[in-house]
């Protein structure tokens, strides 16, 4: 399902979270960082023609994965992997490069990709009772507000951290401006469904954590833009709040079967770990800043290694390619 994406998006936000440890840990650091953006370039190209067998031999699935209330959202994990490969490509390669071209390409197709899948995921919003998917619509819409909703709807900020080396500045502040505006509004809508409609199943658990990553993401933006420092800090502290208050998850998620959406905790914590390690070359004569930021990217590059462990064991005993279970969402009496 297009949600396989998730993993280039985990490998790519660790990529450059070590290309940003370089100030504090070397040419080494940059080197970790060439070789796992290499090996999220070989599953991007892998999952790719993947989907393109899936799409050709059974398309009825893809419509399903369309139709489904959490599951379409997903869509979106292409275009923001996209946009991610570019950015590491141009943080190695340079903007000018030899490559510049294809980092070119890449960043347009995930650009005008995002504002396809944003306009398409709230287009749903708009669309009439009847062409809602029958067994989706308990509650209305609600089943649809999940944290996974971020990557389609807020992913849109994503497109600076590539567009502005890249010299479309206008375009990159244009599309940052959506995902903006609408962050609040997801974040407020998923609250709401959770307090007044009904838990999230517990397979999406681990998408609690995306909403981790729009705040840093942001943050590292901002700082592109040379916004103000107390402005960034102060994303850095949604960020870290949001993982605070989520680490009690931690023993849930582990309880259950390991499947992709377990990949949504990689991207929000290995932005976390490089807005902190940006934040700590911005402010070097605080050195618990950068041990915290040294932590922050040893626990994201554990975490990752231990996706990547336990998606190769699921790939080879065949547990990640059944079928996911549909879940029946019903309002809260």
């Amino acid at each position: 399902m297009p949600g396989w994406f998730a993993t280039v998006m985990g490998l790519c936000g660790l990529a450059l979270a070590w290309y940003r440890a370089q100030g504090l840990l070397g040419e080494m650091a940059g080197a970790v960082s060439l070789l796992i953006g290499l090996l999220a370039a070989a599953v991007a190209v892998l999952l790719l023609a993947a989907s393109l067998l899936r799409w050709q031999r059974y398309p009825q699935a893809l419509a399903e994965d369309l139709k489904h209330p959490a599951r379409h959202a997903f869509v979106a994990a292409l275009p923001v992997s996209l946009l991610l490969l570019a950015t590491v490509g141009v943080v190695h390669d340079g903007a000018a490069g030899a490559l510049a071209g294809l980092w070119r390409a890449l960043w347009w197709l995930g650009s005008l990709g995002q504002l396809w899948a944003t306009l398409w995921v709230l287009g749903r919003w708009l669309a009439p009772v009847a062409l809602v998917p029958a067994g989706a619509n308990a509650g209305g819409l609600w089943p649809s507000v999940t944290p996974v909703l971020l990557i389609p709807v807020v992913g849109n900020v994503v497109v600076p951290l590539a567009g502005l080396p890249l010299g479309h500045e206008l375009w990159s502040a244009a599309q940052f401006g959506i995902g903006a505006l609408l962050w609040p509004v997801v974040i407020g809508l998923v609250l709401v469904r959770r307090l007044a409609h009904s838990p999230l199943p517990d397979r999406l658990l681990p998408a609690w954590f995306i909403t981790i990553a729009p705040p840093t993401v942001i943050g590292l933006v901002l700082l592109q833009m040379r916004a103000p420092l107390a402005v960034v800090a102060g994303l850095w502290g949604v960020a870290l709040f949001f993982l605070l208050w989520l680490l009690p998850l931690a023993r849930r998620i582990a309880g259950q079967p390991f499947g992709v959406p377990f990949w949504g905790l990689s991207f929000p914590l290995a932005a976390l770990a490089t807005l902190t390690l940006r934040l700590s070359q911005e402010r070097p004569e605080l050195g618990l800043l950068q041990t915290f930021a040294v932590l922050m990217l040893a626990a994201s590059s554990m975490v990752v290694l231990w996706l990547c462990v336990a998606t190769v064991r699921g790939l080879r005993d065949g547990t990640l390619l059944a079928p996911e279970p549909v879940a029946m969402i019903a309002p809260a009496s």
